[in-house]
């Protein structure tokens, strides 16, 4: 009897074993669907079918195509920031993120229906093929142009891998005849962080570009050439700088914090999303005056930075109000190489403010006109280029007095006269109160 009821027991252990294995592999098979999901399924592919049998141009209406352009407007309807890339845009979007490329490093834009060159970028094929400033390409590959053309169609057939040609066609101001030129692709690597250099009393200088894989690691080599020439305050010129990687912010705006110190958090949908960004940097902070230039185009991972500083009091902040994308996009890899961008989570200073659809108001308010944008734009990506006739010439204006700047210098060298007056070095806490 005892040995029965051992077996009866054995065997209805091991029917509630299957059957819990058998309902794991029921829902990871979808044999028990979920009937929301079902139903939207079914809803989808009603439409799907009527479009594909009864629109007039059946060529634009196959059950790819039509899945395709779904797929763009469910993500696209969700906020600015989110969207469904396909290969080539994800492809891209990688390449972005990685600061390379494979290319002739040209920085284009769309004026009037015309692509025009912005710049092109130093030591790349283009600059050495003569491209300037202003040139409009109206031929690639020996097809003409559309006037409409989009950029990023331009730039997908700009792009390619390196050591494949590709030649353009130019038109450029008081030259009666079209410019052929063929070119040679090369890894582009674009320098998200332009070179420091020193300005007046001892004030330091570094502009971040964009916030990639190596910004962290070039920010901390420019900012240590520059304490290695003495200097004694900073200038951050996060102007136009659009985002990019979380990692790469918390690299840069942890030199200045102690470790352990939370740089930012983020907060998804659930109460348990939270997830904070310390600072893990080895030995004491760097304590000295320091102004971030920010304005409307300065965005998502450049306000991380602007908002961790200018939080916790180290900072002062100089020019226009930032542009608010407090969003955390995560990219999800999808089949045959697509992917989607997806927000995720929202950003919050250390003390639990939020940036998003607000901006970062500045300390110090100093507002640029559209036309001084561009040109100090052009004149920030082109240093080099510093004799006024010679800029004249190769970009058709003089160099303009940057107010911003000005406003940041002043700042900072009040900062140390006030640090002078009270006998503290420049750097220590007191120095930087009241940021």
């Amino acid at each position: 009897m005892f040995k029965r009821i051992l077996t009866l027991a054995a065997g209805v252990m091991l029917g509630l074993g299957m059957a819990l294995v058998g309902a794991r592999l029921a829902h990871a098979w979808s044999l028990w669907p979920n009937r929301e999901v079902d139903r939207a399924s079914a809803r989808f592919r009603e439409v799907l079918q009527i479009v594909n049998e009864n629109f007039v141009e059946a060529k634009i209406a196959g059950y790819s195509d039509l899945t395709t352009s779904a797929l763009h407007g469910l993500a696209e309807a969700l906020d600015p920031h989110s969207e469904f890339m396909e290969v080539k845009d994800s492809r891209n979007f990688e390449e972005e993120l990685l600061g390379e490329f494979g290319g002739i490093g040209i920085q284009v834009e769309s004026r009037g229906g015309k692509i025009l060159v912005i710049a092109p970028i130093a030591d790349t094929p283009g600059e050495r093929a003569g491209i300037r400033r202003g040139d409009e390409i109206v031929k690639i590959d020996g097809k003409n142009l559309e006037r409409g053309s989009s950029i990023d169609e331009v730039v997908g057939q700009l792009r390619g891998k390196p050591q494949t040609k590709v030649s353009i066609g130019l038109l450029r101001t008081n030259e009666p005849k079209l410019i052929d030129l063929t070119l040679v692709r090369e890894v582009i690597k674009t320098a998200s962080v332009r070179a420091g250099r020193v300005l007046a009393a001892g004030i330091g200088y570094i502009q971040i570009v964009e916030f990639s894989e190596h910004t962290g690691e070039q920010f901390a080599k420019a900012l240590d050439a520059l304490l290695k020439q003495g200097v004694e305050s900073l200038v951050v010129d996060l102007r136009n700088n659009p985002g990019g990687l979380l990692d790469a912010a918390v690299e840069v705006a942890e030199l200045f914090f102690k470790n352990g110190e939370t740089v930012v958090y983020t907060q998804g949908r659930k109460a348990g999303d939270r997830e904070d960004y310390r600072s893990e940097i080895d030995g004491p902070p760097l304590e000295m005056p320091v102004a971030v230039l920010i304005n409307s185009g300065s965005a998502s991972a450049a306000e991380v930075v602007t908002g961790a500083l200018k939080d916790t009091g180290r900072a002062v902040v100089v020019g226009e109000r930032s542009f608010g994308k407090g969003s955390v996009q995560s990219v999800f890899k999808l089949k045959n190489g697509e992917g989607l961008r997806l927000t995720t989570a929202r950003y919050f200073t250390p003390s639990g403010v939020s940036i998003h659809e607000k901006g970062i108001t500045p300390h110090v308010e100093v507002v640029m006109t559209p036309d001084e944008d561009s040109k100090l734009g052009l004149q920030r990506a082109r240093p080099e280029q510093s004799e006024p006739s010679q800029f004249r010439e190769r970009f058709g204006f003089e160099p303009i007095m940057d107010r911003q700047l000005d406003a940041a210098i002043d700042v900072l060298s009040a900062v140390k006269i006030f640090g002078d007056r009270v006998s503290q070095p420049a750097g220590s806490a007191s120095a930087r109160s009241g940021f």
